[in-house]
């Protein structure tokens, strides 16, 4: 017999948690117009009172209580596609981003993935010091490396829903979801780290400053990796830093 014709691509759910991302978001979902169909665009928006939902075009729009692990829960719920991609709204996807994620999930034994990360820098204009630029190029190259320990959210993260609905989704909790959502689904198959990399903002190292941020982040990190609960490490994380 000959064999069998190949089926349609599996459908993308690109979901965006978002709160009060009106300035930024229209570059994130532009980064998704692109990509190869089928995908759909979800932005969970909380309790945004600034126009995100408006600023979200005609992308599903979710409304509910604020948190980032509740809000793509609650995208993800809205959600249609088999594959679920979720995407910061400060952070946008590289061209053939969504056919990447594909041919990745085409192997069955894999459940989920994430890509590299860049800063969006721009030397003169991005507000840092040759020195502060420096630690940025560093704390990339951070990100590159193919440990399920550095799998974090900004590195737009995708997982099969099957494995999704599997593991609970995100836990509740207000830090370190995406880390200990990556755990569980290292339990139920591979994990993989794409070559193609996301470009995401440095705006919390422009607030804060690089190296002192990088000091905190590293500091956070490390309390998760020795076990300390994420409710007493969200202390030390702004709200402004879970936008």
């Amino acid at each position: 017999m000959p064999p069998s014709a190949p089926g349609p691509p599996p459908s993308v759910s690109v979901v965006v948690p978002a709160w009060n991302e009106a300035p930024t978001i229209r570059t994130a979902l532009a980064s998704v117009a692109g990509q190869t169909e089928p995908w759909e665009v979800v932005v969970a928006v909380g309790d945004s009172d600034d126009g995100t939902a408006e600023a979200a075009g005609t992308a599903t729009v979710v409304r509910g209580a604020r948190g980032r692990a509740r809000q793509m829960n609650d995208g993800a719920a809205s959600a249609t596609g088999d594959v679920l991609l979720f995407l910061h709204a400060d952070t946008r996807l590289p061209a053939g981003a969504l056919d990447a994620v594909r041919a990745a999930l085409a192997d069955p034994e894999v459940a989920g993935g994430c890509f590299r990360t860049a800063f969006n820098l721009d030397p003169g204009q991005d507000g840092f010091t040759a020195l502060g630029r420096a630690f940025m190029r560093l704390w990339e190259s951070r990100l590159w490396m193919r440990w399920h320990r550095f799998a974090f959210g900004d590195r737009a993260l995708f997982v099969r829903r099957t494995a999704f609905e599997a593991v609970g989704g995100y836990p509740d909790q207000p830090v370190f979801e995406d880390l200990d959502l990556v755990r569980a689904l290292r339990r139920r198959g591979r994990f993989v780290f794409l070559d193609a990399e996301v470009t995401t903002s440095a705006r919390r190292f422009r607030r804060h400053g690089a190296v002192r941020q990088q000091l905190r982040n590293l500091a956070l990190w490390t309390g998760w990796n020795v076990g300390l609960s994420p409710h007493r490490l969200k202390r030390f994380y702004s709200d402004g830093d879970r936008g």
